[in-house]
């Protein structure tokens, strides 16, 4: 493998696996151009609520406490929403000390509401992976709008691997991007709420809808699930409290052969509500065809006006170890190149 700082790529990624330092068998799509799909084991746990290891107690001795039941993931089972659930995944890691990971919802997972973090057996916190570690893998999974049924296997986040220091400053983003991009600790993008995008300008998630099967594509009907948010008139829509929204960016978004990129949490001074759940964008997103961001959004505990154009979140871009031979669009099939406003692939296209 080639030296240096920066995210590793897929064929790097399958160099890790086969020294031994991730432990896994991934399957035909396991593997994206800057990071591996992990995917659930044989059990899941429902437990009282989310937690993390500390000194006080592990993260078996957590579970052991806190554990309602289990649920045999090996023939598919339904996970209710607002329930919390941790599963021990098939990946482990050794990693060396040179690495360090973090994981991200996938899209497919965000745009269905369903919220997961990573765990460890350290004390890092959620979605962080520390040098050196060595040790299992788990995922704490809750269906905040709809329930799902998932099964040994499913696949509902991602894993990304780097070397070093890893960010691209601003004034190098600038320059890939050209000076009109917004270029603030990463690229800010807004929102677009105009009829640019079509008829609708996003949808609003049903309450009380049917289950959703996270390992179907294009099965479901989007108006069983979503009610179209037509372009307003006075330029704004109001976010309604713990409601859940799929809108997307003004902006369109190119992630070049050499760089990765990772939604980052968003300031508080923006608004109350939170922007996203999924984050990372893959070398070749947008490359083949213009593709915007879509934004996962959530209104936190009061209602809260969204004009069209305001800034709602931000793109931290990071440089590749390595050039990946793999990238995103190309002959591996990927959902959302070229997408506008789109829900999730469990859904229908219009």
């Amino acid at each position: 493998m080639a030296g240096g700082s920066g995210v590793l790529s897929g064929e790097a990624l399958r160099c890790l696996i086969e020294a031994g330092a991730i432990k896994a068998r991934p399957g035909p799509r396991q593997l994206q151009p800057a990071s591996l799909d992990l995917t659930l084991g044989a059990t899941a746990r429902r437990v009282r609520a989310a937690f993390l290891p500390s000194d006080r107690a592990s993260l078996e001795e957590r579970l052991e406490a806190l554990t309602l039941h289990t649920l045999d993931l090996s023939g598919g089972a339904v996970l209710e929403r607002g329930c919390v659930y941790v599963v021990e995944l098939n990946e482990r890691l050794a990693l060396p000390q040179s690495l360090t990971a973090t994981a991200n919802p996938k899209s497919s997972t965000g745009r269905i509401d369903v919220f997961v973090r990573l765990l460890t057996e350290s004390h890092e916190g959620y979605e962080r992976v520390p040098a050196g570690y060595e040790g299992k893998l788990y995922l704490e999974i809750c269906p905040r709008t709809f329930p799902i049924v998932v099964r040994e296997g499913s696949s509902l986040n991602q894993l990304r691997v780097r070397e070093g220091v890893t960010t691209l400053p601003d004034e190098e983003l600038r320059d890939v991007l050209g000076p009109d991009a917004h270029v603030a600790d990463g690229l800010n993008l807004s929102v677009d709420l105009s009829a640019e995008l079509g008829e609708i300008a996003g949808w609003r998630a049903r309450r009380h809808a049917g289950l959703i099967d996270v390992d179907e594509v294009g099965a479901l009907d989007p108006d069983d699930y979503f009610e179209p948010i037509a372009p307003p008139r006075d330029g704004y829509i109001t976010l309604d409290p713990d409601e859940f929204y799929i809108l997307a960016s003004r902006e369109e978004v190119v992630i070049p052969p050499g760089l990765a990129a990772e939604m980052v949490a968003i300031d508080e001074e923006l608004g109350a509500f939170r922007a996203h759940y999924a984050g990372f964008f893959d070398p070749g997103f947008g490359v083949e065809a213009p593709s915007r961001a879509v934004l996962e959004v959530r209104g936190f505990d009061v209602p809260m006006i969204l004009e069209h154009g305001q800034r709602v979140a931000r793109l931290g871009y990071e440089r590749l170890r390595e050039v990946p031979k793999m990238l995103y669009g190309g002959a591996q099939s990927s959902n959302y190149q070229g997408q506008g406003l789109r829900l999730s692939k469990h859904f229908r296209r219009a």
